[in-house]
């Protein structure tokens, strides 16, 4: 779960800084297929999402390890 969490927080990051990118270039910022209400390339947003869902993972894995695994 924190993974997704951060993946979204990460996701909205790089979409604020990609239309502000857009907008400079005088190109209106068009909605993907995937989403409608999100202006990334499909392909970005899925590999955020992984990202996410795998890095959320490893990162459960260390802390279970560090916090439970250590103690008992």
């Amino acid at each position: 779960m924190l993974g997704l969490i951060l993946s979204l927080i990460l996701h909205g990051i790089i979409e604020i800084y990609y239309i502000n990118f857009l907008l400079k270039e005088d190109i209106l910022p068009q909605s993907s297929t995937l989403i409608p209400q999100c202006y990334l390339p499909s392909l970005l947003q899925i590999f955020l999402l992984l990202l996410g869902l795998i890095g959320g993972y490893f990162l459960g894995h260390f802390w279970w390890k560090k916090i439970y695994e250590n103690k008992i």
